[in-house]
């Protein structure tokens, strides 16, 4: 792997561990196995930086979330499986938790890539509940967009509750009821 990339790798890891105030270029280094100017060499500086890091983050995100959202099964399958997809609950998602670092926020730049991530992945589930309203599978009166937020906020809600309580099962219950109100109607 190549300085630049055992940079932006390990930018990854302590933006998710610590968010952007707590990584230091110090750390990065250090983290890194790199000289004192590697940074500086490769990037602009730490927001330089940060930034490919973010964008790394939300790209795999996105793959992630198309490899089970763009799998088989039906619409309701598919919402499920994301939902239920392995994740490091308790370690909460690399990208959310860059929504509580102010100093992100703070940053149109920084934030960009998460807000577009987000913005992607409501819209990829809004298409799958049109999808599975098309095919009777879901209540034609639901709101794709609407459930789409839903589903995202359960998922980002389900992380701060598992955190707060250092238990997945409050995670696996957000999943569990969103999944039942969700469900498809046999007559």
């Amino acid at each position: 792997m190549s300085t630049s990339e055992r940079l932006i790798e390990s930018t990854r890891e302590l933006l998710w561990e610590r968010g952007y105030v707590g990584t230091s270029p110090k750390a990065i280094l250090e983290r890194a196995g790199a000289g004192q100017g590697s940074m500086y060499h490769h990037f602009k500086g730490k927001p330089d930086l940060a930034l490919a890091a973010i964008r790394r983050t939300a790209e795999e995100m996105r793959a992630t979330a198309s490899a089970v959202l763009d799998g088989p099964g039906t619409p309701y399958e598919r919402i499920a499986a994301y939902l239920r997809r392995e994740r490091d609950v308790l370690r909460g998602c690399p990208v959310g938790r860059l929504t509580m670092d102010p100093d992100v926020i703070a940053s149109a730049e920084l934030r960009a890539p998460v807000d577009e991530t987000l913005d992607w992945l409501r819209e990829r589930i809004a298409a799958i509940v049109e999808e599975g309203k098309e095919q009777g599978q879901f209540a034609p009166g639901l709101d794709g967009r609407e459930i789409a937020t839903a589903v995202v906020a359960t998922v980002q809600g389900g992380y701060v509750l598992a955190r707060a309580s250092g238990s997945p099962a409050a995670f696996d219950a957000g999943v569990r009821g969103l999944l039942s109100l969700l469900a498809p109607r046999t007559p």
